[in-house]
């Protein structure tokens, strides 16, 4: 009986392989979006406030978050929701 023997880079190899077929199947059935997370830099820039008022946004629980190995990521989708939930109609005086 013959013997195979596995290195590390194969195992590396599978590894690479494995996780871009879990992803490609996560992205297929729907459930994950990856190009909807964005991180605090993006926030910071399309809502134009500082890094400060981000952290005060989070503690409040006014932008919900997922921190992931110390990366903070936001839902962009939950971003633009409470952005239209928040909106705010000025109404003018008839003149």
């Amino acid at each position: 009986m013959a013997a195979n023997i596995i290195t590390t880079e194969d195992l590396a190899e599978f590894r690479t392989e494995l996780l871009n077929e879990i992803k490609q199947l996560l992205i297929n059935h729907g459930t994950i979006g990856i190009d909807h997370w964005i991180k605090s830099s993006e926030v910071m820039q399309k809502l134009e406030i500082s890094p400060g008022t981000l952290q005060n946004f989070r503690l409040n629980g006014t932008i919900p978050f997922t921190k992931l190995g110390g990366i903070i990521f936001y839902d962009e989708e939950k971003i633009n929701e409470i952005l239209r939930d928040n909106e705010v109609e000025l109404k003018r005086k008839a003149a």
